[in-house]
């Protein structure tokens, strides 16, 4: 990697030009009720605007080989087939049901990283806990109940449980870890979708959340991985395969241990560079706002081998566009 400067500083803002494409066509979408519709807007925004970047991009993780969305698919290629080999992490629109409801945390969201740095994961749920930075090494354990998990935090900052707030999926299946956290004297915010964002926002002072726990996408865990590797924190989590045929998906993207535990290290490269743009709001990024003639972005970038991490805002004018397109940004 260090030998090519396969993530070379440049990159970093002609990554953050695809999240801010496809976060803008998904905001065009915004509301409608088309879930749908708004996914394949970021995907083709994104899809074009990664076409450009001087980059020979293999998609490890993407959009659902079942989905109606024809492009960013596991195995498709992007770049401008000059310049670095690199292995991408794609979610045109992480929270597509968010978006099409007018609900908070949606993001579009790209990590790219040397070629098999990322762990490859199936689509299939995941067992999640995470926390942000400044805590002692292994302060959680995912084989630790929710209550034990919530006192060592809460020991480690000096405070009580009661003054944490654990941020879980809304979902039936997790009525007792909810439960539990409670008990635990602890609060809870749940979310209806997002879990990225959720776990982002564990890292971001001022966000109101302090834990993340449950049970969510395995991709999704990639991401935020990714993320974590240049926000600081710590993770872990676990397949949770439903039957069979999980087992059967797990084995054939070459994992052989299903019950095996794995940290932010295992899924994600540490030489990487992770994007993401608030499409709808939330605790970490803003949304992007109509504006006449144009609109404004608010992304994150961060580069994991350093940790910097650089928030950017970005007003787009359209009217110096003739025929306007998101993934011209």
């Amino acid at each position: 990697m260090s030998d090519h400067r396969a993530l070379d500083r440049r990159l970093v803002l002609e990554v953050v030009r695809a999240t801010e494409a496809a976060a803008i066509a998904a905001s065009q979408e915004m509301g409608r009720g088309d879930e749908r519709r708004a996914d394949t807007a970021a995907s083709l925004a994104m899809r074009q605007a990664l076409d450009s970047v001087a980059f020979v991009g293999n998609v490890v993780i993407g959009e659902d080989g079942d989905d109606d969305v024809p492009v960013l698919r596991e195995g498709d290629r992007v770049g401008s087939d000059e310049g670095p080999g690199v292995d991408l992490v794609v979610d045109p629109l992480e929270g597509s049901t968010l978006c099409a409801k007018g609900g908070p945390n949606a993001l579009s969201v790209v990590a790219v990283g040397a070629p098999g740095g990322f762990l490859r994961m199936p689509d299939m749920y995941m067992e999640k806990i995470a926390v942000g930075p400044g805590l002692p090494p292994n302060i959680i354990d995912l084989d630790a109940s929710p209550a034990q998990n919530i006192k060592a935090v809460a020991d480690a900052r000096r405070a009580d449980a009661a003054d944490l707030v654990v941020c879980v999926l809304d979902r039936p299946r997790h009525a007792a870890i909810i439960a539990q956290i409670r008990e635990a004297g602890a609060r809870v915010m749940l979310i209806n979708d997002g879990d990225v964002a959720g776990i982002m926002a564990t890292t971001r002072p001022g966000s109101g959340l302090d834990m993340y726990m449950g049970i969510g996408g395995a991709r999704e865990g990639v991401l935020a991985a990714a993320a974590l590797r240049g926000l600081g924190g710590q993770m872990h989590v676990r397949l949770r395969p439903r039957d069979e045929s999980d087992r059967l998906r797990a084995e054939e993207a070459g994992i052989a241990d299903v019950d095996r535990i794995y940290r932010v290290e295992d899924m994600a490269p540490a030489e990487i560079l992770f994007a993401a743009t608030g499409v709808t709001p939330g605790p970490v990024l803003r949304a992007v706002r109509r504006i006449p003639g144009g609109a404004v972005t608010h992304s994150m970038v961060m580069r994991g081998d350093s940790g910097t991490v650089r928030l950017i805002e970005t007003h787009h004018d359209f009217n110096r566009r003739a025929g306007f397109d998101p993934a011209a940004l």
